[in-house]
């Protein structure tokens, strides 16, 4: 790391280039000088008008989607699960009956495996549909694997590849979709992702049909595909051993995990992710900034205070906000968001730019007029690149799609992209994806 730059706390790194999220505003009034009951009433300007979308600069799903230029899985990446016999996760039957996991003599290409949480979803539907698509086109009887507390997916995952299956179905929450996408990260095998489960956040961001699982399954048959960027994220715990996992929707260090680890868990199986708000409420009051030191590639190494740091390769949320509007599962970079607000009038701030400036006045051209007259603030830093690097004094708690990695005094995110192929209906457009 480089010499680190003498920036105060409560400023945005000169040295970072602009965000696509900060361009629509303007050199405004002054953070101190904002009025927010002024702004508020001026988005009455006019008939609001949809906002056009556009994709400048993304790739081309095709053109990424190439073998040769799949970026392969680092062989030294050892697998996050207990080795114990109850910790393996099962193949199973179209009848739900256990199955080995190998079989001698070779099944007739092509064949599909489904990965799916026996919890979150009607198991006996589910195989059954993906069954039946299989034989109506003409492919032999799929592969089937459960997950287990000890599995979320990766394992039977790598079982599935080693078996030569031509397309993979995962069927579970978001903490399943990322172990199943990490195991299949540079393997150019098309993941399926049958929505299920609580979040559905990269189904969300893929605008994928989250209500009719048998369209998903469909479309493993006779759909699309998209070339998608992967992030890793390796973790330097306290006791001083290191791990390296991927994510495909966002990882964060701070207030975020530590929302995360406070949610209660039957909540959450209950009401979805709207027990998120009662880890929020719970892990708020205790929430106090930490300093971090961390470094964007090619660029200056910058220490501040902070509530949290996200690294991002999707950018909505559930409820229909949208943390990052600009981001994009193929752009080949992370987006980072640093939350520094100081004190409750910060996080008004945090609140504004999300719930209201990123979530409802950019879809319309008079919210998009009100908000290049009005500054930036800097409760909420936005830059974007090849991933970065931090560390900080005491270890800090670390969520990955939404799930909990324990504490880590530091992480350093890359990104592989295209490394994910994934499936999409037919004619799905993938415009602004």
């Amino acid at each position: 790391m480089a010499a680190a730059s003498g920036s105060s706390d409560d400023e945005r790194p000169d040295d970072l280039a602009p965000h696509p999220a900060d361009k629509i505003y303007a050199d405004g009034p002054a953070t101190s000088e904002l009025n927010l009951a002024e702004v508020q009433e001026g988005t009455d300007a006019g008939p609001p008008a949809p906002a056009s979308k556009s994709r400048a600069g993304a790739p081309d799903p095709a053109r990424a989607a190439e073998p040769d230029h799949v970026i392969r899985q680092p062989g030294d990446v050892e697998p996050d699960t207990a080795e114990d016999e109850s910790g393996h996760a099962r193949r199973v039957g179209p009848e739900g009956g256990t199955r080995p996991m190998s079989e001698n003599g070779e099944r007739p290409s092509p064949k599909a495996a489904l990965v799916y949480n026996p919890i979150k979803v009607d198991a006996d539907a589910l195989r059954d549909t993906v069954a039946r698509h299989a034989a109506q086109a003409g492919w032999s009887e799929p592969l089937f694997y459960e997950t287990t507390v000890d599995d979320l997916g990766d394992d039977v995952t790598r079982q599935a590849l080693d078996e030569g299956v031509d397309a993979v179905l995962v069927a579970g929450g978001d903490g399943t979709v990322r172990a199943v996408s990490e195991a299949m990260s540079g393997s150019s095998v098309p993941l399926a992702i049958v929505p299920s489960g609580t979040g559905n956040l990269l189904a969300r961001n893929l605008k994928l049909p989250l209500t009719e699982p048998d369209a998903m399954v469909q479309a493993v048959f006779d759909g699309d595909t998209l070339a998608m960027d992967v992030g890793w994220t390796e973790l330097a715990r306290p006791d001083g051993t290191t791990a390296e996992h991927a994510f495909v929707v966002m990882g964060g260090i701070g207030l975020d995990a530590a929302m995360i680890a406070n949610t209660n868990p039957q909540l959450k199986k209950t009401v979805g992710w709207v027990a998120y708000v009662d880890g929020a409420a719970r892990a708020l009051p205790t929430a106090k900034p930490f300093r971090v030191v961390y470094e964007l590639p090619g660029h200056r190494l910058h220490s501040s205070r902070v509530q949290s740091v996200l690294f991002a390769n999707c950018g909505k949320l559930p409820a229909g906000l949208d943390l990052i509007p600009e981001a994009s599962v193929a752009d080949g970079a992370l987006d980072i968001v640093i939350f520094q607000p100081k004190g409750l009038f910060g996080w008004l701030f945090v609140w504004r730019r999300v719930a209201w400036d990123n979530s409802f006045l950019r879809r319309f051209r008079a919210g998009r007029r009100v908000l290049s007259l009005r500054t930036k603030d800097n409760a909420v830093v936005y830059s974007r690149g090849a991933g970065i690097e931090l560390a900080t004094h005491e270890a800090r708690p670390v969520q990955l799609d939404g799930d909990e990695f324990g504490e880590a005094l530091s992480v350093k995110t890359r990104v592989e992209p295209s490394a994910l192929v994934v499936v999409v209906p037919k004619g799905h457009t993938t415009d602004g994806l």
